[in-house]
C-alpha cells in the first residue's frame, strides 16, 4: 500500500503529516515498499505526524513518536513541493474536517461518534476535475449514538470473569 498519493500533481494525501525528511516529491517516490517504518524515519512521519496551531517549526509530538509541525512549515513544503493541499487523516476533528496553514492543509475524519467517545461528525472530501474541494459530512445518528451507549453499559468478558473469581 503507498504511504501516499498525489492527485493531479497539486494534491498530496496521506495518513499522518510532514517530515523534516521530505526534501521533494522524489523522495516520495523512492520510498521502499513493502517495509515495517523504523522509528524517526521519513515514513514514520508520513504516518504520524500532526500539525499543531502553537507551534512554529518542528517539535517532538506528545504521543511519543514523530513530530508536530507548525503552518509555517505547511506554506513552505506546499512552495517546495510546488503542491497547492494537503489532505491528511488521523486525528479526530469535530466538524469532520479542517483546514489549518492557510487551507494548504486539511484534516479529514471519515468515522462519526468516533469510537462511541467523541461527538463528531465524519466527512468526505471530493475534488473535482478542476481541483475544486468539496466536502460531504456526515453527523452521528440518534442510533449510532444510542449504540454506543448501550455498548459502553455492557459488560465485557473481562469485567464478567473479574466478578465471578
Amino acid at each position: 500500500m503507498p504511504f501516499c498519493s498525489l492527485v493531479a500533481g497539486k494534491i498530496l494525501c496521506m495518513h499522518g503529516g510532514l517530515s523534516p525528511s521530505l526534501r521533494s516529491l522524489d523522495t516520495l517516490r523512492h520510498i521502499r515498499r513493502p517495509q515495517d517504518p523504523q522509528s524517526g524515519s521519513m515514513e514514520i512521519d508520513i504516518l504520524w505526524s500532526d500539525p499543531d496551531e502553537w507551534t512554529k517549526g518542528w517539535r517532538e509530538n506528545n504521543r511519543g513518536i514523530s513530530f508536530v509541525f507548525g503552518d509555517d512549515i505547511v506554506i513552505e513544503t506546499c512552495k517546495k513541493l510546488a503542491i497547492d493541499l494537503i489532505a491528511r487523516a488521523h486525528q479526530v476533528v469535530q466538524d469532520g474536517y479542517e483546514f489549518f496553514g492557510q487551507r494548504h492543509l486539511v484534516t479529514i475524519f471519515s468515522a462519526p461518534h468516533y469510537c462511541g467517545q467523541f461527538d463528531n461528525a465524519a466527512a468526505t472530501m471530493l475534488v473535482s476535475e478542476d481541483l475544486s474541494c468539496s466536502f460531504h459530512v456526515f453527523r452521528p445518528t440518534p442510533k449510532m449514538i444510542r449504540l454506543a451507549m448501550q455498548k459502553d453499559e455492557s459488560p465485557n468478558e473481562a469485567s464478567v470473569t473479574a466478578n465471578t473469581q
